[in-house]
């Protein structure tokens, strides 16, 4: 099965080309997406990485697209991407959430962080709930608890606040395209017009924020 993976949650982005079978996924090509220019660079990308390993839009079996949260812009430009190709293909997708993500890169996550701006935090706890917290609500839920992160701002707030952490690089869309697998096979997948960000913010609070 071909999938492709799309993550523009972040500053900057990526896109990866997976072939995933039974045994697991071999990553066929990554390709770096720069922040700022997502919508001028997503499709020509797609388009290059899909050439480059002898595809065609049209062998794509799957889309895996990461739904946030992150950048408003970012995510609302790769969802729309997504959203539009697998429409006129006429082919599933599977999301994937960031912080699910990065707590799947560490066995041992008891908490998942995120700098969220504001001084809030994206915050994931080890039963899948997600939420958005403020500093001292955070400390609160992640006493005595291993917090991972892949923000250096997380990291160090949440170690002067006394909390054990793991500062871990940031997933690109390779470890999303694995997850994204994991999902199809137990049948976890969506239509295109079900597709929609997780902002993990009320939208009065997203637009008050772009304003």
């Amino acid at each position: 099965m071909l999938i492709l993976a799309v993550d523009t949650s972040g500053k900057d982005g990526s896109i990866a080309l997976a072939n995933c079978h039974a045994d697991g996924c071999q990553i066929l090509g990554l390709a770096a997406l720069e922040g700022g220019a997502f919508s001028a660079q997503l499709v020509p990308q797609i388009a290059a990485l899909l050439k480059t390993h002898a595809f065609t839009k049209n062998d794509i079996d799957v889309f895996v697209a990461t739904s946030g949260p992150g950048s408003f812009t970012g995510l609302r430009v790769g969802l729309a991407a997504v959203k539009a190709l697998a429409e006129v293909l006429d082919k599933p997708i599977t999301t994937v959430s960031l912080l699910e993500a990065i707590a799947a890169a560490s066995s041992d996550a008891n908490v998942t962080a995120m700098d969220a701006g504001r001084k809030e935090i994206y915050t994931r706890l080890s039963d899948g709930s997600e939420s958005l917290l403020t500093r001292e609500e955070f400390v609160a839920a992640a006493q005595g608890k291993l917090v991972v992160t892949a923000d250096k701002s997380i990291a160090e707030f949440a170690c002067t606040a006394g909390l054990r952490v793991d500062e871990i690089p940031r997933p690109r869309s390779d470890a999303i395209a694995r997850l994204g697998w994991k999902k199809i096979q137990s049948g976890q997948t969506i239509s295109s017009e079900a597709l929609d960000a997780n902002y993990l913010r009320r939208s009065d609070q997203i637009f008050a924020k772009i304003s």
